[in-house]
C-alpha cells in the first residue's frame, strides 16, 4: 500500500516525535531532577518546562526539595556511669544544593542517619544515667550542633533532631525498681524507728516526770510530818510524845487496811502499842 519513500518518511516523523518528547521535561513542584551530559553533570532542572538535548543529556536523579523526615533507629548506649540505655530519634533535614546531595555522599539518607547514631552515642556517653534521662533538650540542641557542619557538606540543612525515647533497658529497669523498693523500705524503717525513738521518749519522759512529781509528793509529806510534830510538841512540850502520837496513828491505819484485807487471817500487833496508843491519846509511857 505505502511506498518506501512514505514508509522512511512517517518513520522520520515518529523518530522526531520521540526525540522531541524525550527532549522536553515538565519538573513537578517540590522536586528538582539531576541532568547529566555524557555522564558528566550538566544542570539542574527547576519545577516547570525544561528542554535538554535528546539522546545526549538524561535525568541522573530525581530528589526532593520537600522536609525529609528520617527516623533514627533504637541503639543501645552506655552512660558515663556504665548504665544501658535504649535511644532513639528522628530528623527534619531538607535538600538546599541537589547537585552536592547526589555527588557528595553516597547516600546521604543513610549517612545522616549513621551520623546521627554514632554523635548520639558519644554524647550520651558523657553524661551519667540521671543526666541522659533528664536532659533532652540539651542533648538535642548538641546533636544537632555536631552533624549540622558535616551535613551542610552534602548539601543538607538540618532543620531539627528531636529525641523520641530514652529508656533504661530491661536489667536497668529490673535493677532501679529493686534499688527504689530498697530506698522506701529503708525510709520506711528510719520512719518505724524514728516513731519508736519518740514513743521511748515519751515514756521515758512521762516516768521522770512522775518520779519527780513522787518525789515533791514525798518532800511534802514529810515537810507536813515535821510540821505536824512540831505543832504537837509546842502544844505539849514533850519531844518523845509527838512521835509516839504519829506512830499511833500510822498503827491505827494498817490495822483499817488489814482488817479490810480478804486475805488477812491474822493480825499482828506490834510490841509497842501500849505506848503507841498511849501518845495517840496523849498519854505518858510510865502511866
Amino acid at each position: 500500500m505505502f511506498g518506501p519513500s512514505l514508509s522512511i518518511a512517517i518513520v522520520l516523523l515518529i523518530a522526531v516525535i520521540v526525540t522531541l518528547i524525550a527532549g522536553v521535561k515538565i519538573v513537578p513542584q517540590g522536586e528538582e531532577w539531576i541532568v547529566e551530559r555524557l555522564g558528566k553533570f550538566r544542570s539542574t532542572l527547576k519545577p516547570g518546562l525544561n528542554i535538554i538535548i535528546p539522546y545526549i543529556d538524561s535525568v541522573r536523579a530525581k530528589l526532593t526539595t520537600r522536609d525529609i523526615i528520617l527516623d533514627v533507629s533504637k541503639q543501645e548506649v552506655i552512660t558515663k556511669d556504665n548504665a544501658v540505655i535504649i535511644t532513639n530519634a528522628v530528623s527534619f533535614i531538607k535538600i538546599t544544593d541537589p547537585k552536592k546531595a547526589l555527588y557528595g555522599v553516597e547516600d546521604f539518607k543513610l549517612a545522616i542517619q549513621n551520623l546521627i547514631m554514632t554523635t548520639l552515642r558519644s554524647i550520651i556517653g558523657e553524661m551519667t544515667l540521671d543526666e541522659a534521662l533528664s536532659n533532652r533538650e540539651l542533648i538535642k540542641a548538641r546533636l544537632k550542633d555536631q552533624i549540622i557542619d558535616d551535613v551542610a557538606d552534602w548539601g543538607i540543612t538540618v532543620k531539627t533532631v528531636e529525641i523520641q525515647d530514652i529508656t533504661p533497658s530491661p536489667s536497668m529497669q529490673q535493677a532501679m525498681e529493686q534499688q527504689a523498693a530498697a530506698e522506701r523500705e529503708r525510709r520506711a524503717m528510719e520512719t518505724r524507728a524514728e516513731g519508736e525513738k519518740n514513743a521511748m521518749v515519751l515514756v521515758a519522759e512521762g516516768k521522770l516526770e512522775s518520779a519527780k512529781r513522787d518525789a515533791q509528793a514525798q518532800v511534802k509529806l514529810a515537810q507536813a510530818s515535821a510540821e505536824a510534830i512540831e505543832l504537837i510538841s509546842h502544844s505539849v512540850a514533850d519531844k518523845e510524845l509527838p512521835a509516839l502520837f504519829l506512830l499511833g496513828d500510822r498503827y491505827l491505819e494498817a490495822l483499817k487496811s488489814l482488817s479490810k484485807s480478804e486475805n488477812s487471817k491474822f493480825v499482828v500487833y506490834p510490841a509497842d502499842l501500849q505506848q503507841a496508843i498511849g501518845g495517840l491519846i496523849g498519854k505518858d509511857k510510865n502511866l
